[in-house]
């Protein structure tokens, strides 16, 4: 279990640290960054029930980080160079984050 927490919690964060990067710096949509990159706030909303081990925000925030995984899937398949590879990244990190979510969830549930 300390294991999958440990998982679930650095790929949150290293996916919430990506999007911030990836629109501010690193292959912005607009030279000196976007707005797009508010998109990250969302991820910060899940972060302290994950780093706490709460069950419910594990089920939840399995379904918020689908939309991750299809922005990552969508420009990497539109986009080219360096935000592709930001993209492959983010598809990875996502789906690092959701089955972790998912495996985290149904063994911290309570026994029937």
């Amino acid at each position: 279990m300390r294991a999958l927490r440990l998982v679930a919690s650095g790929s949150l964060i290293a996916l919430l640290l990506l999007c911030l990067a990836w629109e501010l710096w690193l292959a912005p949509l607009r030279p000196g960054g976007s707005m797009l990159a508010l998109k990250a706030a969302p991820l910060a909303l899940p972060l302290g029930g994950i780093l706490a081990g709460r069950r419910t925000t594990y089920q939840w925030s399995s379904m918020l980080i689908l939309a991750y995984f299809a922005e990552g899937v969508t420009r990497g398949w539109s986009e080219r160079g360096l935000a592709q590879a930001l993209a492959g990244v983010e598809i990875a990190l996502s789906l690092a984050f959701f089955g972790v979510a998912l495996a985290y969830a149904r063994l911290a549930r309570a026994p029937a």
